[in-house]
This record gives structure tokens, sequence and C-alpha cells, in this order.
């Protein structure tokens, strides 16, 4: 596939216009709510698709502790039962409320820092047999991709950016979408973007590391 600035603007695309942000720190996970048996691949996961930004996971975020938090649940309700969930965001119980009603069994809210970038991202996750269908390593690889960025309402819409390897099962990012997120980390680009032309220069780097992933293999 070939990059262009206009299929790189979409990713990015929301109601209001462009809008970009990536992580200015680094992602410290945090997991509530599985067993012992689910806990270690989980972080496998989160780890290995933090690594498709350049980076790794870090021990701590000197001021939150940790920054990237996932909830698993059976059931909405409870998340009402945990001590401070709410203070994550304050329309917690009425978010929490609408995804009762919809049927949702995924949920993101991100934070931000004075730069625009992402400080913050909390992941309610519902099992239900959609998602408890799912490897932990395919749910980890997904939902950790999904935190990298600020997606735009219609980036996965047409084309899932994750593939299985038929071979041995593993997920993993699609080329074009790791080339994306590996250009939107690099060091000279910034951390947050609202006008359309930041599109054309992720689209020129990803172009370049695409090809570059291409002539490797």
């Amino acid at each position: 596939m070939n990059i262009d600035a206009d299929w790189v603007s979409t990713l990015f695309t929301q109601k209001d216009g462009y809008r970009f942000a990536r992580w200015g720190r680094p992602i410290v996970p945090v997991v509530f709510g599985v067993d012992d048996e689910t806990l270690p691949p989980l972080k496998d996961g989160i780890a290995q698709t933090v690594g498709v930004t350049g980076g790794v996971i870090a021990e701590t975020d000197p001021e939150l502790g940790a920054n990237f938090m996932w909830f698993f649940c059976q059931n909405w309700d409870e998340l009402k039962s945990i001590p401070n969930l709410e203070k994550l965001f304050p329309d917690f119980n009425d978010t929490v409320d609408h995804l009762q009603k919809t049927g949702a069994n995924q949920y993101r809210r991100f934070a931000f820092d004075n730069d625009g970038g992402i400080q913050l991202c909390v992941v309610l996750l519902r099992m239900d047999d959609a998602l408890a269908q799912m490897s932990i390593q395919t749910l980890a690889t997904s939902e950790t991709l999904q935190a990298l960025l600020v997606w735009g309402d219609q980036a996965f819409a047409e084309v899932s950016p994750i593939a299985i390897v038929k071979e041995n099962g593993i997920c993993i990012v699609k080329p074009e979408f790791a080339a994306v997120v590996r250009a939107a980390y690099a060091d000279m680009m910034p951390v947050a973007a609202d006008d359309a032309s930041h599109g054309l220069r992720l689209a020129a780097r990803a172009g370049m590391l695409l090809r570059d992933m291409n002539d490797v293999s």
C-alpha cells in the first residue's frame, strides 16, 4: 500500500476537523480486573505494541504513577463500585450508564497535558462474547494501538489496522499503520497538531518508513 496525505489526514479527522495527538511521555500501563494467568500475556502484548512507536513502556509516571489504565468487567455497573474511578473523569456515572444502554463493549478516555500531548488514557472493557473470543495478544494489540494516538472518528471504518498471521496466530499491526505510528513518534514531529499540513509531513515520513520496511522484508 502507498501512503498518501489524503489517507493519513482521514486517520486523524474528527467531526470538527483535523486533530492529532500522541503521548508526550513514557507510557506506564496498569491493569485491573484480570486473573494472574491473563496478566503476563496482556502486558507483553501491550509492551510489544508500544514498541511500534520506537519506545518502551516505563515503570512509573512521576506525576500519575500509572497513566495507561485498563479496567475489565463483566457488566458496566461493576465499575461503579471501584473507589475513586470517578475522579478520572467527572461524568463517569453518566458514561457508564450510556455504555450500558448502547451495549458497547469498550471505551477509551484521554486526558492531555499543556502541550496537547496524551497524558492519560483509561480503557474500559466489558468482556462480552465478542471480546472473549479474541486472544489476549490480539486484544492487547488492538486496544493499545487505538490508545497510541488520538485517531479520527472513521480511521478504521473501512480497513482494520491489525492482522492475524495465519502461520502462528499472532496479531500484528499492519505495516502501513505501523509506519504512521512510528512516523508520528519521530522526535521532530509535534506531540499535537490541529492543522492538516501536519498530515502532509506525517504521510511523507510514514511513506519513507514503509518503503524501508518493504526493502528489509
